[in-house]
This record gives structure tokens, sequence and C-alpha cells, in this order.
């Protein structure tokens, strides 16, 4: 009797021993868990931000906490020459919340801004979907969300922008005409 005890027990810790250890054995023999990863030559890190081509960063996942998004080097020569004027940022009481802008849009023509080399009142040249020009309550340097176009910067003045007036550079005088003047909602972001 206990002869066929132990041949029905046996079996069944058979089963239950043995495809454990084939399991475990064929997940550790896998190739799924390991990740190639190189780093190019031309990549820098510098205080955890990543700086360097953007066609090698362009599969770098942006959805991780703590992501800072990698800037190009007209970008951060944009921010240094932009720096100057971070007093008067600092020192800005601006408005809470949205608020409405008076918007018109401007280019870099000589019969417009007196000179036709596109150098703007920060000392930048003007940029298309960038620049606008803002009245002086808002300082050099200051950025603004505007609902439906995006983000720009305060690079420019003008005579005729006061209040909440507000001039967005675009590259040629059709793409100007055709935006007008509109009331837009806006936002001051930092």
């Amino acid at each position: 009797m206990r002869i066929i005890s132990m041949l029905v027990a046996l079996p069944m810790l058979w089963t239950i021993i043995v495809p454990q250890h084939a399991l475990a054995a064929e997940s550790a023999n896998t190739d799924e868990t390991k990740t190639n990863f190189e780093i190019q030559d031309n990549i820098t890190i510098v205080d955890g931000i990543i700086y360097g081509n953007q066609d090698i960063l362009a599969n770098v996942p942006y959805n991780f906490p703590g992501y800072v998004p990698v800037k190009t080097a007209e970008e951060l020569r944009r921010e240094k020459m932009l720096a100057r004027f971070k007093d008067k940022l600092a020192n800005t009481i601006f408005p809470k919340g949205q608020f409405t802008i008076n918007a018109s849009a401007y280019t870099a023509a000589a019969d417009e801004c007196g000179k036709s080399d596109g150098v703007t009142a920060s000392g930048l040249k003007v940029m298309e979907n960038h620049t606008i020009a803002c009245p002086p309550q808002f300082p050099l340097g200051t950025t603004l969300k505007i609902d439906g176009y995006g983000t720009f910067v305060c690079e420019d003045r003008g005579g005729a922008i006061k209040a909440n007036h507000i001039d967005i550079y675009m590259q040629t005088k059709a793409q100007a005409f055709a935006f007008g003047r509109k009331n837009l909602i806006a936002e001051v972001i930092d």
C-alpha cells in the first residue's frame, strides 16, 4: 500500500516542482529585459539637463518626472541675452491668471520699424512664433501664453504698444494683414 501511495504522490510532487523550475530557467535565459543604450559623443549632461543634437535626442522619452526639455544652442543664446532683464522681471507685479490683450501683427520691414535688420529692443533678432512686442509694464523677457497661438517672449517694444496692446511678429506682410487685430486671452508664465 505504501508503494502505491508513493507512486501516486511522486507524479503529483513532480508536476508541482518541475514546472516552476522550468519557467524560472526559461525567463532567466530570455533577452527581453536587455536594453541597448549608447551615449553619443556629442551629448552633454549638465545638472541633469541633456544638451546635444536634436536628431539624436528625438527618441528620448519626455513623460517622466523631472523632465527638462532639451534646449538648442539658439535657445540658450537667447536666454543668456534676456538674462540681463531678470531683475526687472523679479520686481514686476504681473496680472494673476488670464487677461485680455488686443493683439495685432508686425513685420521687420523698414517701413514699419524704421530699419530692416530685424534686431529687437532686447538686442535679439526677431523670430516667428516666438517674438512679441509688449508694453512697458511687461519687462523684456516676459513669457506670455496666448490661447490658440502658443507661447511667446516679450523681446521688442514699439511706439504704439501701450496698455493691453501686443504685437506678434510675423515674417511676411501678408501674414500680418491676414492676422489683423484680435482680442485674445493671455497669461504670464514663468
